[in-house]
């Protein structure tokens, strides 16, 4: 279809371009109110009756956001809404109802447990070293990395089912 072409009611084609033109002329400006309409009425002065409402006075315009603000908003929207309270918070009382937890208590590890540690941890270190360094992979090395593996492991499951916690109550719920 043509560009000076009519449409099939008579109707010129819409010159996308002066409408493009017109949208970017306006960014920013609030259109103006249509002929009749009634001024805005504050909140607290809904309740009047209307010949008592005076119109609202023209709220200023905001200052420009800082150099570095990548948040912009509408007019009326998002931060720029209404008054704001943006002085700091009094600071808190260090003591008041500030809760600092205790530092957990560790038991201290046995020598068994950091051996079967080692194993778990150094058995599959010691292959991966072998295949960096392009070392043989004989028999030894070979049940060291992976019987070290499995045995720290199972060291480790079999000690944690084995622990002495007889006097613990499971059934009790949460004690506060």
């Amino acid at each position: 279809m043509a560009e000076h072409e009519e449409s099939a009611g008579g109707v010129p084609p819409l010159d996308e371009e002066a409408a493009w033109a017109a949208i970017v002329a306006g960014y920013g400006q609030e259109p103006a109110d249509p002929p009749g309409a009634r001024p805005f009425r504050p909140i607290e002065n809904l309740m009047l009756p209307e010949e008592d409402v005076k119109p609202a006075p023209p709220a200023p315009e905001p200052d420009p956001p800082a150099l570095g603000s990548s948040v912009t908003f509408a007019p009326g929207v998002g931060a720029m809404a209404g008054p704001r309270d943006h002085t700091p918070a009094p600071p808190k009382d260090e003591e008041e109802g500030h809760f600092v937890p205790p530092e957990p208590e560790l038991p201290p590890a046995d020598t068994t447990a950091k051996f079967a540690w080692l194993a778990v941890v150094g058995g599959p270190v010691l292959l991966l070293l072998a295949v960096l360094l392009q070392w043989d992979m004989t028999w030894w090395l070979t049940t060291l990395g992976i019987g070290g593996f499995l045995g720290g492991f199972a060291t480790l499951v079999a000690r944690m089912a084995h622990g002495d916690d007889e006097d613990d109550d499971p059934g009790r719920g949460a004690v506060v």
